[in-house]
């Protein structure tokens, strides 16, 4: 079932436990999410970044995951990933799309309440929650997303910015990266238990592949209701495809899509259980 995206995060704060938001791009990424969902009887977030835009069919992607969404029996929600443009944000949103991200992290801290709250405003009108973010992540190995500086969230901040955009989940910067660590993870929980304490809205962590285990079931403890998904989902499947084609002559391409899709499910079934309401 399609579901809001705050329903989810909101019974997940409620439980102590964490959702899974895969990145998605293909229809193997969205079934391989949403299968293993089901399989693990839990909800799971497909998130479509704005930076896809260019490759994929936004309204024909949004209508996809809903008419499969439609027959699973596991909440599901379609969330816009790492919008910056105010028009990618509307197109999601008349798309169908349950939640969207407006990213203003690269703007001083009331330039992007400002922009924020505008995105809350519009997005509230359509019933779709909205994800911010202050702070930033800084880029890791095998990513493909934008370089951030690596700030890191300020409690005080987070506590005035979420009041005054009326945002519905918050992004914290806690050391964290996108993609794979190039050293030894340096992650801020005592940070994070500051901002948990400050605001009272779920929160997301960006940057779930390569952090430890350990960190990352206490992060949920401290609040952490959204988990950000990808380049390990996105390294498990392109080292299957260098297999495939190292190993096969010519391996039909609906069988190289069926495995690359079973590869993936394996992987991300290891997030779901990590974050899982148990």
């Amino acid at each position: 079932m399609l579901v809001n995206t705050k329903e989810i995060l909101t019974n997940a704060q409620a439980g102590k436990y964490a959702v899974a938001a895969f990145n998605v791009y293909s229809l193997e990424t969205v079934q391989a999410a949403i299968r293993v969902a089901e399989r693990e009887n839990q909800p799971v977030i497909i998130a479509l970044g704005e930076r896809y835009f260019p490759t994929v069919d936004v309204e024909g992607f949004a209508a996809l995951v809903k008419a499969i969404a439609e027959k699973s029996p596991v909440p599901i929600a379609l969330h816009l990933d790492h919008a910056y443009e105010k028009e990618s944000i509307i197109r999601a949103i008349r798309s169908g799309f349950t939640s969207v991200m407006f990213d203003g992290s690269a703007y001083e801290i009331e330039e992007n309440i400002r922009r924020t709250k505008e995105i809350v405003e519009i997005a509230h009108m359509a019933g779709v929650s909205v994800e911010a973010e202050i702070g930033s992540l800084a880029k890791g190995d095998f990513s493909d997303e934008e370089e951030g500086d690596g700030t890191l969230t300020d409690p005080e901040s987070a506590k005035n910015f979420v009041a005054q955009t009326g945002v519905d989940f918050l992004a914290a910067a806690i050391g964290t990266v996108h993609g794979m660590y190039k050293g030894e993870p340096k992650i801020d929980l005592p940070l994070l238990e500051r901002i948990e304490q400050a605001v009272d809205v779920p929160l997301v962590l960006h940057g779930g592949s390569g952090t430890p285990d350990a960190i990352v079931q206490q992060a949920v403890q401290l609040g952490i209701c959204k988990v950000n998904v990808n380049t390990e989902v996105s390294m498990a499947a392109v080292s299957y495809l260098q297999n495939a084609f190292e190993n096969k002559q010519m391996p039909h391409l609906s069988i190289v899509m069926e495995e690359m899709q079973q590869t993936m499910e394996s992987v991300m079934t290891k997030f779901v259980r990590l974050y899982a309401n148990k």
